[in-house]
């Protein structure tokens, strides 16, 4: 057993038994649904199905992040126990969660002079954040230091790529990433936007394609593009979706065919309830490593 802690936020979008698994702590978002508060802990509190037939029905949501005196208290739990800590925040592009993790940690370091708090930005959200933690994860099992994965994860992080696309352009004009009358076009032709997470980290838009059909395939394009050693990429593949499994199973086949060598199966999710409030329903997010996304 290692003596520190592999730590994240619930938004890396991963189910509660695989984090069980792998020995990943989670700390908890929150968001509101029909006027209620809920942690969102992976499913436990409301049902994936539950929570985007509400959305598509109409209901309202918000989300709230981690902040400092929560993140007191779940670092404290570790450090009285004489763990290290090693903590990736849902990335700052998206989220200023990363801020309130440092204040943390900067108070506790004080009080833990003798323990390692590192906290790290993820640059990188839902499942491709999952990713990343299982690589850290894998390394840890290998008997990798604290130091060396805090090295690794700073200077690889930005080869996570995120390729994202939306059936709904609802949810992006309330988040104001598209103009209503954008919105209300695109819906009205069938344009599905095709958006990845940049090199700050931050959700951006890159094309806008008509029909479900050809989306996922630009999704699929976009991976063979980018993927390291384009199709003779043997590493991991993620996909997490806002209940809508039959996207999902079209892209995976179209993957797998696409890339033969892939280490393992397609490790497939839901988007969580953080995430997904500002996705809405129809929503199929694709993560693998790829080239560092700094080179143009």
């Amino acid at each position: 057993m290692s003596d520190f802690i592999l730590s994240c936020c619930s938004t890396a979008d991963l189910s509660k038994e695989h984090f069980q698994k792998r020995d990943i702590k989670y700390v908890c978002f929150h968001f509101e649904i029909d006027g209620v508060n809920y942690p969102d802990d992976l499913g436990e509190s409301m049902d994936f199905h539950e929570f985007y037939n509400k959305m598509a029905d109409g209901a309202m949501t918000k989300t709230s992040q981690v902040n400092v005196d929560e993140y007191v208290t779940y670092f404290e739990e570790f450090l009285k126990e004489g763990k290290d800590i090693l903590h990736l925040c849902l990335s700052s592009g998206i989220s200023g969660t990363y801020n309130s993790a440092m204040i943390a940690k900067d108070d506790l370091q004080e009080k833990y002079p003798d323990r390692k708090i590192y906290v790290i930005d993820s640059l990188a959200a839902s499942a491709g954040f999952g990713l990343f933690m299982d690589m850290l994860a894998d390394m840890r099992d290998e008997g990798k230091s604290i130091d060396e994965l805090k090295e690794f994860a700073e200077e690889n992080r930005l080869y996570i790529h995120h390729w994202f696309f939306t059936t709904n352009l609802t949810y992006l004009v309330r988040g104001g990433r598209v103009n209503k009358t954008a919105g209300f076009v695109g819906n009205l032709l069938n344009i599905c936007p095709l958006l990845n997470v940049n090199d700050e980290g931050k959700l951006i838009a890159r094309d806008k394609i008509r029909t479900t059909k050809k989306v996922i395939r630009g999704a699929v394009e976009m991976m063979k593009e980018h993927a390291l050693n384009g199709a003779d990429y043997d590493g991991k593949c993620y996909i997490s979706h806002s209940d809508c499994i039959d996207y999902v199973n079209e892209e995976v086949a179209l993957i797998e065919e696409a890339f033969p060598k892939l280490k393992g199966k397609v490790n497939v999710s839901f988007i969580g309830t953080t995430i997904g409030s500002h996705t809405g329903p129809g929503t199929v997010a694709l993560f693998f490593v790829g080239k560092d996304k700094r080179t143009p």
